[in-house]
């Protein structure tokens, strides 16, 4: 491959002799020009993790630190190169033990990408440009490094003297490196080719019986024997273009602003200190300082990202249909953050009747949601306007928010969107999020062939309001490392079912991990499977006065029903992790299965004041579990309560005289499948609450005044 450069070596080496010298405009430009290459190698490095813009951060620090130290300037881009890559070793080595992720073993999909699809700026890959970032996840850390270099290297930002002296390596070894790479990504990409097929190879399907889903070596090695001996998965080999020939159109990595900001701002302050007083000018940011370089990153990105403005309809909105009463839109609840549906001057509009060659404003909105999402920048606000979408592309959701500027997805005020998601290919989630930040609320989501919203590692994203069904997969999962702080309320998932009920989940937070997550004020039922399922996930969550009921029945005269019909699983997913779930105020009835279990998860599970009512198998099931149950109610299920020794049991209903259904004020149900208030709260109803009020009887409060 030629080695070419974007800046002359000469350019580069003049910038370094003046920023030594205390050039304050060229340490800035310095900075500009070897940012994004960076980001680039850190970035796909690690696969997009949120530790990403800490480690480049760290990286650019070190080198400005280290300029006056460089003897040969013109050395400098392969310099900087060095340094980025011995950061990513020493990062992964200090992560090993935490980077392990889990799989969704319900219904396997080849691994979706992390950072090739939540950073490459508004483009959403396609073909094999799409199938080459997705094998790119099966590759192990040491070569994604090379990768990363070798990208790099085919978009013409290093040369390979530049890629050698990163690895340390000479021209010749390092040609050998970047060759077994690429075989191995070759044979990953045939993989997920493999994978991505309709229908997959019975071979293949037979050797992945037991994955766990996991973009593992172990893996990679295990189907990929099989797609290099079988003559069906290896014709997909056929057709393959050069990764060297794909990696350029995947485009630059896009910077964050303030990042891009703020470290001009340091390079800036050190430059006319250097060397005596770098480590000075290199101080922590104080407040101020962050402050003042959130407000020009503010400030640029004004300027030059081209944000939409709201325009004014020439005539009134028409009148939106009249929504289901099982998919209400709510107000929004008292937990959520900030986040309203208001047309502001970041909004984009998507309507039934739109076009992708609009521009997204009100007056010429979009028909699809897909470029909205690829538009849409922190603090904007997406809204669909009412009636029913037919898309026939997945969508994938890889702008982040922030703390300060969530992003919003969202129904139009007063409509009500429908998303008739059946004409999406099987082998395709319908929407996927990587991204945090985000409030989607006020949807309604039906017909997905797979999952109808799957959110991988995402972080601090409300979901409100949602009406998810008929999907065969899930409704909403959340999966994956990362997944933290978020907030699933106030919404409905029913009647999702797949093959012989196997698929079926309403609610899944599952194979993953991460704190502060919470479900409340949701109803989980006349799913196939299973209503709220966080098999898997080895983080607490909080399960707060939710409804699971109806689950596991089989309501599609399927003559091979394998439906579980538990109401709340709180373990399982092929893991023993101990994880002390907290689950208070919830109802589970009428489900096939059982209302509430530990499905082998050993960990001090806190179960305060729950319902278990008319289950077919056991009200609560706590036979793993070092559990803490108080003041809950089972009554008329199978068996109320199996529990194990090491659960501690007081004031619930089976720790004295068995009240039988006198202890509820109604065993009416007529009122909990009905809407919403207009605040998104569950339908008002005395059903299954105690007949004694005032907390001194077990069981969920329900809903009654």
């Amino acid at each position: 491959m030629a080695e070419r450069r974007t800046d002359t070596e000469e350019e580069v080496a003049s910038l370094v002799t003046a920023a030594r010298d205390g050039d304050r405009q060229a340490m800035e430009r310095l900075v500009e020009l070897h940012l994004p290459l960076v980001y680039g190698v850190v970035g796909r490095a690690l696969n997009g993790h949120a530790d990403v813009d800490d480690l480049v951060q760290e990286t650019m620090l070190r080198i400005v630190r280290g300029l006056p130290k460089l003897r040969e300037a013109d050395r400098f881009r392969s310099w900087v190169v060095a340094i980025a890559y011995r950061e990513v070793q020493q990062y992964l080595r200090r992560t090993a033990r935490s980077r392990a992720s889990r799989g969704d073993v319900e219904n396997v999909a080849d691994p979706l990408p992390d950072f090739a699809e939540r950073t490459v700026a508004e483009l959403a890959l396609t073909g094999q440009r799409r199938h080459l970032a997705r094998a790119s996840r099966w590759l192990e850390p040491a070569d994604r490094q090379v990768l990363a270099l070798y990208w790099e290297e085919a978009s013409g930002r290093l040369t390979r003297s530049e890629v050698a002296a990163a690895l340390g390596l000479d021209r010749r070894h390092t040609a050998v490196r970047v060759q077994r790479m690429r075989d191995r990504l070759e044979a990953a990409r045939t993989l997920v080719h493999a994978l991505a097929a309709t229908p997959r190879c019975p071979g293949l399907v037979a050797e992945a019986r037991e994955w766990d889903g996991t973009s593992s070596p172990l893996w990679r090695k295990r189907l990929t024997r099989h797609v290099r001996e079988c003559a069906r998965c290896q014709a997909h080999r056929s057709g393959l273009v050069a990764p060297e020939n794909l990696l350029p159109g995947i485009g630059l990595v896009a910077v964050p602003g303030v990042l891009l900001v703020w470290l001009r701002e340091t390079a800036a302050s050190a430059a006319p200190s250097l060397p005596a007083r770098i480590h000075d000018a290199l101080a922590p940011a104080t407040a101020t300082t962050k402050a003042a370089a959130l407000a020009a990153a503010a400030a640029v990105t004004a300027g030059t990202l081209g944000l939409l403005l709201w325009q004014s309809p020439d005539s009134p909105p028409s009148a939106a249909p009249a929504p289901r009463a099982t998919a209400p839109v709510p107000a929004g609840s008292s937990a959520a953050p900030s986040a309203g549906n208001d047309a502001t001057a970041t909004s984009l509009y998507v309507a039934p009747d739109g076009s992708d060659e609009g521009d997204g404003t009100l007056a010429h909105p979009f028909a699809t949601l897909g470029p909205a999402v690829a538009r849409v920048r922190p603090g904007g606000t997406i809204l669909l306007r009412g009636g029913t979408y037919h898309p026939t592309e997945a969508v994938e959701i890889t702008t982040a928010g922030t703390a300060r500027h969530r992003i919003t997805l969202a129904n139009y005020p007063g409509e009500h969107p429908v998303v008739d998601a059946s004409g999406i290919p099987r082998t395709l989630w319908a929407i996927t999020q990587t991204a945090g930040f985000w409030t989607v609320r006020g949807l309604e989501i039906r017909g997905s062939a797979s999952h109808a919203y799957v959110c991988r590692g995402c972080a601090h994203t409300v979901f409100q309001g949602l009406s998810f069904h008929d999907n065969a997969g899930s409704g909403l999962t959340l999966r994956d490392g990362g997944t933290e702080a978020n907030s699933v309320l106030d919404s409905d998932f029913f009647a999702n079912h797949g093959d012989h009920g196997r698929g079926g989940i309403g609610l899944a937070i599952k194979f993953g991990s991460g704190a502060g997550n919470v479900v409340r004020g949701c109803r989980t039922y006349d799913n196939a499977n299973e209503g709220l399922d966080l098999g898997g996930f080895t983080t607490p969550v909080t399960v707060e006065s939710n409804w699971s009921f109806g689950n596991g029945v089989n309501r599609w005269q399927d003559t091979d029903w394998q439906g579980k019909g538990n109401g709340f699983t709180l373990g399982g997913g092929n893991t023993r992790a101990v994880v002390p779930h907290v689950v208070r105020n919830n109802a589970a009835w009428d489900n096939t299965g059982l209302g509430f279990t530990d499905e082998g998860n050993p960990g001090r599970i806190s179960l305060v004041r729950n319902t278990a009512y008319r289950n077919g198998v056991d009200g609560f099931h706590l036979t793993t579990a070092t559990a803490v149950t108080r003041a809950n109610a089972a009554v008329a299920n199978g068996r109320d309560a199996v529990l194990g020794d090491g659960v501690r049991s007081a004031e619930n209903s089976w720790d004295g005289q068995d009240p039988g259904t006198g202890l509820f004020a109604s065993t009416d149900p007529a009122a909990v499948r009905g809407p919403r208030s207009a605040d998104g709260a569950l339908p008002r109803t005395a059903f299954l609450a105690p007949r004694v009020r005032g907390g001194a009887a077990p069981g969920a409060t329900m809903t009654v005044s």
